[in-house]
């Protein structure tokens, strides 16, 4: 609900302006009254006097978002039938609503209306650019400000104004997070301080399959970076992306949005969310994305269904059961770009729409099912449970003509060989937390202890053809002059030759234990202990032969991590971290079918905080030094992958988002990344796709003035430098930067709030190559500009 900041006055005293439009970021849970007063007390330093009497056995909602202190008591105290009164020495009293005189000179000031919006986190209207709390870090609701981890979030705000429609749209205004290999768009892969995610992405902390995220139900996007492990299993050490959904809502919200654009697009969202029947015990969501797409790419597309229907049950104050779906139908092409010269150690200079597949065969889809399960329940006041269980189908049929890194560049001649085919997994995953607050002495306790599982099974059936030069039925294409239909593959006549059978589960058991000491220093300490089980078989016979060869690999490990948070002051905080991780599993096939050592991963980190204007820009700045063992990279080409031994990335990196000036809002970055290769055969080399310096600003203002009320302009740059192309270095991309641009214009209607807008991507039209995946043929070109229109109509 949108609520008004208030300026207070007495009927005996001036108004006291000034305290009364003062705002805290308050993140209260739901729980007893009484607990939830002492933290109002603790956030805003409003005394509050009450008899435990009156408040025994009343309930708070609990509080998220930023209000003033006179706003947050109001809501904190709504439907208790206590009203608060002012005692004449700074503090307030609790009474009965009905003992209180509206207008005595000892009661609160009354309240008028001024102009300065707060919103609530949830809030669908919330334009914040930042917000205070996060919860990927620590699996608690915990103030960014207090958190001794490096945690971007990218609000709902940002990703409208800039009319994301993946994942990569909008995690280019993170610092140190770049956009990885997507074959077209198949998957989406990161490069996060330095290392790539390998496709493991989160929603709601539950791994999604390899495919695109589309951001129809997306809250907001939460990055961690170098210490997740702890909490979520094995992930890279670089960090982790989590996409928190929106959740059912009682106040009723419906909004529909038609966008379209350059090379086709059309994409359809909808969203309607409120209360089932009268008590809001019972409440619903559903998002709607349809997106059909061309793509400047020759013959590229992408036509997605995806729906998102969720329910939630309040089954009593202290017990609450969520319950979600999702169902996701993508087709698309598959595309592994264009080429690199080993001469120039540049790309090719071959247009950058050149498709080098088959576009008959290289067809693609995925199909996901996803249903979750959440039961929420506080055993009092100060603990609480969390369980989570989550199911996911992922049913694909996936066939790419790839160039194996050999091309002539005199002829044009590019090697290539077809793979893949259908593959079908199941993936199961649990969580189980428990929450609690206690006291010890001079030390407050915020205790977490959990288990999770993840596992996984899933078969491959499909080919693995060869190139004419070595006897395979795959001919080379011409990259100068390219002519279709001649690759020499012919499915129907051709039997399958690639079968793999492959099984990854783990159990993981996690402890963590947040202390503040003085409300001033807050320490982190906990680890986690995992049993983790990879195993693969593969045969050119058949699925059941491939698991009559089925072997594995079982790691154990536990993982300490430890934090230091001191915040000398409200608009400051100093930090630093250590961890250990048992990083992502080696999914991949060493040569000749064996299994692949495990990642294992340290970091080191160090930095500082701040809050200004009122706490509503945030800023981070961060020191890391990151050291990765058994790093698992493809060998181009083939089905199997290759261990390059050690990797070190270091740098430091600063993000600043929010609000500047009323209607003015910013989000910025930038990061220095040295990473580099420490063992292997390419010892001393720059791991690839990795810039060295990189950036980006967006500015967005709303225009104050009464005339233009309505219209808001914004513009940003991105920029990154040269990236190494490959492990061995044998080619760059050359860097780049890029021109954003945004004009939205809210049409004055009254009954349905219609929103008109147009965003420029690339606006300079400058041609740049946006990632590689390890080799001089596996090269994405950057979206040359690209135009996108939307109506959006919210009631």
């Amino acid at each position: 609900m949108l609520l008004l900041t208030a300026h207070t006055q007495t009927a005996s005293a001036a108004p006291d302006n000034a305290a009364s439009e003062q705002t805290a970021n308050f993140a209260i849970p739901a729980g007893s009254l009484s607990d939830a007063l002492l933290q109002f007390s603790e956030t805003s330093g409003q005394k509050v006097l009450f008899n435990a009497d009156l408040v025994r056995g009343l309930r708070s909602g609990g509080l998220q978002g930023r209000f003033t202190v006179p706003q947050a008591l109001q809501r904190l105290l709504s439907g208790s039938g206590l009203a608060p009164r002012a005692t004449g020495s700074g503090s307030v009293t609790l009474e009965k609503a009905s003992s209180v005189e509206p207008r005595s000179s000892a009661t609160m000031p009354a309240v008028t209306v001024t102009g300065k919006n707060i919103y609530d986190a949830t809030d669908p209207y919330n334009p914040d650019y930042s917000l205070p709390n996060a919860t990927t870090a620590t699996k608690t609701n915990t103030p960014i400000m207090e958190t001794p981890i490096s945690v971007q979030v990218v609000s709902k705000a940002v990703m409208h104004d800039q009319q994301a429609i993946q994942l990569g749209d909008a995690i280019k205004n993170v610092s140190g997070v770049f956009q990885g290999f997507t074959f077209g768009g198949f998957g989406e892969e990161f490069m996060i301080r330095g290392f790539n995610t390998n496709y493991a992405n989160y929603l709601d902390g539950f791994r999604w399959p390899v495919s695109r995220m589309p951001l129809a139900n997306a809250e907001r996007i939460e990055v961690v970076k170098g210490a997740a492990a702890n909490l979520y299993g094995r992930i890279t050490p670089g960090g982790m992306i989590n996409v928190v959904t929106k959740r059912p809502q009682a106040t009723p919200y419906y909004s529909l949005e038609q966008r379209f654009g350059s090379y086709d697009l059309y994409q359809t969202l909808a969203d309607a969310t409120g209360a089932i029947n009268e008590d809001a015990s019972l409440m619903y969501r559903i998002n709607f994305e349809y997106l059909d797409k061309n793509s400047f790419r020759d013959f590229a597309y992408t036509d997605r269904v995806f729906i998102a229907p969720s329910f939630t049950w309040k089954i009593s104050d202290r017990t609450q059961l969520d319950l979600d779906f999702i169902y996701s139908n993508e087709n698309t092409l598959e595309d592994h770009g264009v080429v690199a010269s080993g001469t120039t150690r540049r790309p090719i200079d071959i247009p950058i729409s050149r498709y080098l597949g088959e576009p008959a065969i290289d067809k693609s889809n995925t199909e996901i099912y996803s249903g979750a399960i959440t039961l929420n329940h506080e055993f009092s006041d100060d603990w609480k449970m969390n369980a989570r269980f989550n199911y996911q189908s992922r049913d694909a049929v996936d066939l790419q003509h790839a160039a194996p890194g050999v091309i002539n560049e005199a002829t044009g001649e590019l090697r290539r060989v077809f793979c893949c085919g259908d593959s079908y997994s199941d993936s199961f995953g649990g969580t189980v937390n428990i929450n609690g607050k206690f006291v010890t002495g001079d030390l407050s306790h915020n205790v977490l202890m959990g288990w999770d599982y993840y596992g996984a099974d899933g078969t491959l059936s499909g080919w693995f053809l060869g190139p004419a030069v070595f006897g395979g039925p795959v001919n080379t294409i011409n990259i100068y002059q390219p002519q279709y239909s001649l690759s020499g593959v012919n499915l129907s006549t051709t039997s399958k030759n690639s079968f793999q059978d492959q099984n990854i589960s783990w159990n993981g058991v996690y402890f963590q234990d947040q202390i503040t000491l003085f409300d001033k220093l807050h320490i982190l300490g906990g680890g986690r202990y995992d049993w983790a089980n990879q195993g693969n078989g593969s045969s050119s016979i058949s699925v059941a032969d491939a698991s009559a060869k089925f072997s594995d690999i079982e790691n154990q490990k536990f993982s300490p991590r430890v934090g230091i948070l001191y915040r000398p002051w409200d608009w400051l905080s100093v930090y630093g971290n250590f961890v250990e991780s048992l990083g992502a599993a080696n999914t991949g096939i060493g040569v000749g079918g064996g299994m692949l050592q495990p990642e294992t991963a340290e970091q080191f980190e160090a930095g500082f905080k701040t809050e200004f204007f009122d706490k509503r820009l945030i800023s981070s700045v961060s020191y890391f030094h990151l050291s990765k063992q058994n790093m698992r990279v493809p060998i181009a080409g083939t089905p199997f992958s290759q261990t390059v031994g050690e990797a070190r990335s270091q740098g430091i990196e600063i993000d600043i988002s929010g609000q500047v000036t009323d209607g003015l809002n910013l989000i910025a970055s930038y990061a220095y990344t040295d990473a580099v290769i420490l063992k292997g055969n390419n010892a001393g080399n720059r791991l690839w796709n990795v810039p060295r310096n990189a950036g980006s600003f967006w500015a967005k203002y709303d225009l104050q003035q009464e005339p233009l009320r309505g219209l808001s302009v914004g513009a940003g740059v991105y920029f990154q430098d040269q990236r190494e192309g490959d492990q061995a270095n044998s080619f760059e991309l050359p860097g780049f930067g890029r021109v954003d641009a945004l004009v939205k214009y809210q049409l004055p209607f009254a009954k349905a709030r219609t929103t008109l807008q147009f965003n420029v991507e690339n606006l300079l039209d400058r041609q740049y190559y946006a990632a590689t995946s390890n080799s001089n043929t596996f090269i994405t070109p950057g979206v040359p500009r690209t135009f996108i229109g939307s109506v959006k109509m919210e009631f």
